[in-house]
């Protein structure tokens, strides 16, 4: 085929370019692929375990709460191969509760831990640290269970924060500060909700 003047001058600076810069526009779009490819994969896989993971979740919370052996068992599978899914919060959340509610204090603290740190949703790590909290006041631990009450967490949970907070300083004999973390409890807590109604009984009651 034949070129006139301007369309072979295109043709020499497209080649004499492509000589320059071909093989790396080459690698890249070959990268850009592979990346995007990768990209799709991965989305694939997370799909997948995200379906698998609500499957075994629902196994799970089904399961007779006295079988605690079957909690542990698949609460455990969860939190081993499907620990980048929210399901592996919630199962260990809900295994801790079967296993506090066994005395298995041990094991519910640190399946409550293990849900602090690894938890994908935030309001499952904030209700895991309240549980835990708890426990630690009723073990006397005090100065443990205002390490996560003061720790950050999902502000949508400060009141109930605040209000365990004054718990705990109520026993440890602090009013005054109880009575600073009461009235902010008040000041986050539901207006309309019956767990405003205790928290200000509780002030009230410092006088």
């Amino acid at each position: 085929m034949a070129y006139d003047l301007e369309e072979q001058e295109q043709l020499d600076e497209f080649k004499a370019w492509w000589k320059l810069y071909g093989k790396t526009a080459t690698n890249l779009v070959l990268a850009l692929l592979v990346a995007y490819a990768a990209y799709q994969g991965w989305k694939y896989y997370q799909g997948k375990q995200a379906v698998a993971a609500s499957t075994e979740y629902q196994e799970l919370v089904i399961t007779d709460e006295k079988d605690l052996k079957a909690i542990q068992e698949k609460s455990a599978v969860l939190m081993d191969q499907y620990a980048s899914t929210p399901y592996a919060g919630r199962a260990a959340l809900f295994a801790a509760k079967a296993n506090y509610h066994a005395n298995e204090v041990k094991s519910a603290k640190a399946q409550l831990d293990w849900t602090i740190k690894h938890a994908k949703e935030t309001s499952v790590g904030a209700i895991a640290s309240l549980q835990l909290a708890s426990i630690l006041a009723e073990e006397k631990d005090y100065e443990g269970a205002l390490k996560l009450l003061d720790a950050s967490h999902d502000s949508g949970f400060d009141g109930l924060f605040a209000d365990l907070k004054g718990d705990v300083l109520v026993s440890m004999g602090k009013n005054d500060e109880a009575k600073t973390a009461y009235q902010q409890a008040l000041a986050k807590l539901d207006p309309q909700g019956k767990y405003r109604t205790l928290t200000q009984q509780k002030l009230e009651a410092l006088g």
